[in-house]
């Protein structure tokens, strides 16, 4: 199977995005259109998974409810999101495998930067020196998959002191650019970020 990248473009609206992953994915289970690792740059906005989470005093900041796993997590400038829209049954894969893949396609890539990625068991995603740089959260139907990853990058105003990012009581976010130099815009880290991902999926672009 070929899973084709594609740009869908910076501040962009997460409904908007919501809304053409499930048109995407719903052509996909029809047997129509081709799979594709979407790659963006949200509008800042702040979404949660299946489970109700306490947004008091958020009021000025955009919120979204999704079908995807996890708890509450930002969205915005800085930050590359990738979602994954394809049938990953196709792949092998299942849930737990399809999440580990992505995972292991955004630690390849922070591997170049020369940093020491790793995970943290019960809390999906990738951590640096103790906090968490990307969110994995997914969701699945009849095997096809919609949503992904978050991966912090340039990010400079994001609201995670003002609630409980991932559901995270014990430790922090962290973008990139904090502990590295030269770090890419999420444009700029769309292609080199997607490949990794798509490479440890099984895949090609």
């Amino acid at each position: 199977m070929s899973v084709e990248l594609e740009w869908w473009g910076a501040d962009v609206p997460y409904e908007a995005s919501w809304e053409r992953q499930h048109a995407r994915r719903d052509a996909l289970i029809a047997g129509e259109g081709t799979p594709c690792l979407a790659l963006l740059e949200h509008r800042s906005v702040i979404t949660t998974g299946r489970r109700p989470v306490d947004l008091s005093g958020l009021e000025d900041i955009d919120t979204f409810r999704a079908e995807r796993g996890g708890l509450a997590t930002w969205h915005g400038p800085g930050q590359l999101v990738g979602y994954l829209l394809c049938d990953v049954w196709a792949l092998g894969l299942g849930a737990k495998s399809t999440v580990c893949s992505v995972e292991n396609g955004l630690m390849a890539w922070l591997r170049s930067f020369d940093v020491d990625p790793a995970r943290r068991t019960g809390f999906p995603g990738v951590w640096l020196e103790g906090r968490k740089v990307a969110a994995v959260g997914m969701h699945f139907r009849r095997g096809h998959s919609m949503h992904g990853f978050s991966l912090n990058l340039t990010v400079n105003d994001a609201p995670w002191d003002r609630f409980q990012p991932c559901g995270i009581t014990d430790a922090g976010v962290v973008s990139l650019h904090e502990l590295r130099q030269d770090v890419p815009s999420p444009e700029a880290a769309a292609d080199p970020v997607g490949k990794c991902v798509l490479a440890a999926l099984g895949v090609g672009g």
